[in-house]
């Protein structure tokens, strides 16, 4: 029962990821149903592309297609939507409980917020005056600079 209940979840969720598949569904949200082609009119996708986007709706069971004759209509449905929002209400009240707890914490216990503006100088070590070397090993250091080579043959044609 549960590994059911978490596909559907996670179906649904998968559905409201994508910012077109949300905006159908704003779309079917004031209004009984719509064709899928009225539903396609305000999108600069393709039929097919918005096809697809209504083939996760409907695997998520956000949506409903009825097909009358040549005409396929697509209407909201809100069993997924209610089973999402149960879910997010729970971790809502957890994380409003933890927050309203942080607060009482923040208030019951101030802090001082004197921080340094700019962090204080230290003295200059006299290792610091002394001139750095490029090489702590006074090793050569790698290939030095290659001139450039001679010109090649030229061709005379």
């Amino acid at each position: 029962m549960v590994k059911y209940q978490d596909e559907t979840l996670d179906r649904t969720f998968a559905a409201l990821s994508d910012p077109t598949r949300r905006a159908l569904l704003a779309r079917l949200g004031g209004r009984d149903s719509l064709s899928v082609s009225e539903l396609a009119q305000p999108f600069a996708m393709s039929l097919p592309a918005i096809m697809k986007h209504l083939d996760v709706l409907s695997d998520a069971g956000l949506i409903a297609r009825e097909k009358t004759g040549r005409t396929v209509a697509c209407r909201l449905t809100a069993r997924p939507m209610e089973q999402a929002m149960n879910w997010l209400n729970r971790y809502a009240q957890f994380w409003s409980d933890n927050l309203d707890r942080l607060a009482a914490f923040v208030e019951d216990n101030p802090w001082s917020i004197n921080r340094p503006t700019a962090p204080q100088p230290t003295p200059a070590s006299p290792r610091a005056r002394t001139r750095v070397q490029a090489s702590p090993s006074r090793g050569a250091s790698g290939r030095g600079r290659k001139g450039s080579t001679p010109r090649g043959p030229s061709r005379k044609t």
